[in-house]
C-alpha cells in the first residue's frame, strides 16, 4: 500500500518533538474553553467513562475532581469504568464495535494502538470539536503530533482522533536513603549507573525493580538501545523512515545487556513473571533501590514512598529517552453521548484540572506554572524540560505495529529466561516487527 503522504507527514513527527519547550507548560488555558457553544442538555443522560489511571495518579485525581464540575454543568452523570493497561489495550478493537462500548476513553497514543483505532474506523474524528474547543490553541505542535492521524493510521497525520492532558517520559527513579546507606551516589553517566548497580549486588541487594510480564521489560529494553542510537535510528525505528537492522549495535547492545543484568544480579531471576504494579511495590517499600519507569509513577511515589527520600532523573549517559504526550482522551465511534465527552475534555484542560496535575506529580500540557505550588512537581517538569532541551523525547517501543507490544514481552521473556539467546530474540523481533510494518513502508 502506498503510503507516501502518511509517511511525509510521519516524518514530520519527530521533527518537532523538541519544541515542546517550557512554553507548552505555561501556556494559560482559558476555563472552560469554547465550551458554550458546545453545551448540551445532560439531565437524565451518563456518560460511561473508562481510564487505567491508578487511583493515587496525578491523572486520576485530576480526573476525579473533574466530575463534579461536569456534572453541575451538564446535569448529566459519570459512571467511571477503572479498567487495566492490559484490559483495554487487548480488548478495545472488540468491545468498540459493540454497545458495549463507552462514551469516553482513555487510550495509548502511537501507530500501532490509538493509531490503529483511527485506521479501523473505531475512535472518531474529533477535529470539529477541536476547533470549537479551542484545544488546538494550548498544544505544543509536538503535544499535537500524537493526537493527529492519517487515515492510515501514522502519526503526525491531518485529522484529530485524541486529545492529551499531560505529557510522559521514562526515567529513573533513586532512593537516595539507600544510596546514602551504601556510600553512594546518584550516577550522571552510563558507567557510573553500572558501577551503582554493581555495589548494590555486592551489598547483597538486587537493585533493579523490574517486571517482564508487562511493560517495564520492554521499556528498559529500548532505552538500552537508545544509549547507542541516535535521532535517525528512532526515526527509522518509530517512522519507517529506513528499515531497522536488527543485527545492528543498537538492538544488539540493548538485547545482550539485558541479558547481562540479569546473569550479573542486577535484575531478579524471577523477573518474567514480573508484573508492572510488583516492581512499582517493590521501589515503593524500600526493597529495590532503582526503578526505571515513567513519569506516571511519580504522583503515588509522593502518596506512598514517604518512609525514604527518592529522586527522579533522566537515564544517565543517553540523550534519548522514552516519552512523548501522554495517553489520549479519544470517542469511540459508537459513543452514545460524543457532546458530553467533548464537555468533559474540555474541563480536564482547564486551568483548575491542569494545576492538579501539575501539583500532584503529573506533567501538564495547559497549566500556568504560577499555579504549580508543589516542590517535587517543580522537580518533575524541570527534568521533563531537561529531555526536552535534548530533543531526547522517542516514543515507546511497541508503537511502530500493531501486536507488537505481546511480541515484545513473550521475546524478551525468552530472553531473559534464557530460553534462548540475544541473537535469536532480535531475529524474532525483527521478523514480527517487518511483518507488522509492512503496510507503513
Amino acid at each position: 500500500m502506498a503510503r507516501t503522504n502518511a509517511q511525509r507527514r510521519a516524518t514530520r513527527a519527530l521533527s518537532v518533538v523538541g519544541s515542546i519547550a517550557v512554553a507548552a507548560l505555561t501556556l494559560a488555558a482559558c476555563s472552560g474553553g469554547g465550551g458554550d457553544s458546545g453545551a448540551t442538555d445532560g439531565e437524565g443522560k451518563t456518560l460511561t467513562l473508562w481510564h487505567y489511571e491508578g487511583a493515587d495518579s496525578a491523572m486520576a485525581k485530576a480526573w476525579n475532581a473533574a466530575v463534579p464540575i461536569f456534572e453541575e454543568k451538564t446535569g448529566a452523570t459519570v459512571k467511571i469504568e477503572e479498567k487495566s493497561f492490559e484490559q483495554i489495550q487487548k480488548t478495545a478493537s472488540q468491545v468498540l464495535d459493540t454497545d458495549a462500548a463507552p462514551d469516553l476513553m482513555e487510550f495509548n497514543k502511537g501507530n500501532a494502538t490509538a493509531g490503529f483505532l483511527a485506521s479501523t474506523g473505531l475512535i472518531a474524528d474529533i477535529s470539529d470539536a477541536v476547533t470549537e474547543y479551542g484545544w488546538d490553541a494550548k498544544l505544543a505542535p509536538s503535544l499535537q503530533t500524537t493526537a493527529k492521524y492519517s487515515s492510515d493510521g501514522v502519526m503526525g497525520g491531518d485529522t484529530w482522533y485524541g486529545v492529551p492532558n499531560y505529557g510522559e517520559f521514562v526515567g529513573v527513579y533513586y532512593n537516595l536513603d539507600a544510596f546514602a546507606a551504601a556510600g553512594l551516589e546518584v550516577p550522571t553517566t552510563y558507567d557510573e549507573f553500572v558501577k551503582v548497580l554493581d555495589a548494590f549486588v555486592a551489598k547483597g541487594i538486587t537493585p533493579l525493580a523490574e517486571a517482564g510480564a508487562e511493560y517495564p521489560l520492554g521499556q528498559l529494553w529500548y532505552q538500552l538501545a537508545l544509549t547507542k542510537a541516535d535521532r535517525q535510528w528512532v526515526d527509522d525505528y518509530q517512522l519507517y523512515s529506513n528499515p531497522v537492522d536488527w543485527n545492528g549495535s543498537e538492538v544488539d547492545y540493548a538485547s545482550q545487556t539485558l541479558k547481562e543484568y540479569v546473569d550479573k544480579g542486577y535484575i531478579a531471576k524471577d523477573v518474567s513473571s514480573v508484573k508492572a504494579e510488583d516492581a512499582g511495590v517493590s521501589f515503593i517499600n524500600g526493597t529495590s533501590p532503582i526503578f526505571v519507569s515513567g513519569s506516571w509513577w511519580y504522583g503515588r511515589m509522593a502518596s506512598e514512598a514517604t518512609t525514604f527520600d527518592w529522586t527522579l532523573a533522566a537515564f544517565p549517559g543517553s540523550k534519548l529517552s522514552l516519552g512523548s504526550s501522554g495517553n489520549l482522551w479519544v470517542v469511540p465511534e459508537r459513543s452514545k453521548n460524543k457532546d458530553l465527552a467533548y464537555q468533559f475534555i474540555d474541563i480536564t484542560m482547564s486551568p483548575e484540572i491542569q494545576a492538579i496535575i501539575g501539583n500532584s506529580g503529573g506533567v501538564p500540557v495547559a497549566a500556568d506554572t504560577a499555579d504549580i505550588t508543589d516542590a517535587k512537581s517543580k522537580e518533575l517538569i524541570d527534568t521533563f524540560n531537561g529531555v526536552l532541551a535534548d530533543d531526547g523525547l522517542s516514543f515507546y517501543p511497541d508503537w511502530p505495529a500493531p501486536g507488537f507490544y505481546d511480541v515484545l514481552v513473550q521475546e524478551l521473556q525468552g530472553l531473559v529466561t534464557g530460553s534462548q539467546d540475544a541473537a535469536t530474540t532480535n531475529a524474532n523481533l525483527g521478523k514480527k516487527y517487518d511483518e507488522g510494518t509492512a503496510d507503513f513502508r
